[in-house]
């Protein structure tokens, strides 16, 4: 199973509910604003907003901010302009990080970011240091109990998955960018839940992380997560199970 997805799942069983609400809210917010207008604010003839209101009605965001949120994307309403921005950096271990903000100062979100780096032994590196180690890739987590591992398989390979495995508990299904919704749609026509349902940027290779190295690493993707700019963080580690397992609780 991907290290940083692991990870995400075991904190946010321990997070506040209300805490996590309220940072995923503003997350979509954002994303919103932005995808409505580099695209439009109709989801018919605009895919990539089609799949963040999706993403908002998971997340039980009522109907009205998404409705505002899109008409300040598109003009309709007044509102801050933020621009898509991609850093890479290297974390505790040599792990490879990859952060995606949207930001109405890129200056300062530049600056904020660099400076929870060198608090927490990371450092910032040049476009293109790590971005050709990570893919682009649907990624879905269905705990065991939802399914027979045949049937999902078959489930989700005839709906466009590419791949699919086990993990623990757990199975782990890779899509194109572009099948991810349909694959959701055949879960829940079939009435199988999931963990995490996401566009996702997957390493080609992982690092092995362990002792203290591991337990900065985490307090760094921490970190930079809770960043109110930092729409995603992508990190390449490998940490044993026990390890995450002490630092979620």
């Amino acid at each position: 199973m991907s290290g940083h997805s692991k990870w995400k799942t075991n904190k946010g069983k321990k997070m506040a509910a209300d805490a996590v609400k309220g940072a995923t809210y503003t997350k979509i917010i954002k994303e919103l604003t932005v995808v409505a207008r580099e695209g439009g604010g109709n989801p018919d003839t605009n895919s990539r907003l089609r799949a963040i209101i999706a993403k908002a009605r998971e997340a039980n965001m009522p109907s009205d901010n998404v409705k505002m949120a899109i008409k300040r994307g598109t003009g309709e309403l007044p509102g801050v302009v933020y621009e898509n921005v991609t850093y890479e950096a290297y974390g505790p271990g040599g792990v490879a990080i990859m952060i995606e903000a949207l930001t109405d100062n890129k200056n300062r979100t530049t600056a904020e970011l660099r400076n929870v780096m060198s608090k927490r032994g990371g450092n910032m590196a040049g476009a293109g240091s790590v971005s050709w180690m990570f893919t682009k890739k649907g990624y879905l987590l269905i705990e065991q109990s939802q399914a027979k591992e045949d049937e999902l398989m078959d489930v989700v390979l005839e709906a466009g998955a590419e791949d699919m495995k086990r993990d623990g508990n757990n199975y782990e299904i890779t899509t194109a960018v572009q099948d991810l919704e349909k694959v959701k749609q055949a879960l829940q026509t079939k009435e199988i839940k999931w963990q995490i349902a996401e566009l996702t940027m997957v390493p080609s290779s992982s690092v092995k992380v362990i002792g203290n190295e591991a337990k900065q690493l985490l307090a760094l993707i921490d970190a930079l997560e809770e960043h109110d700019d930092v729409q995603q963080v992508y990190a390449n580690f490998d940490i044993p199970d026990e390890i995450l397992q002490e630092a979620s609780s």
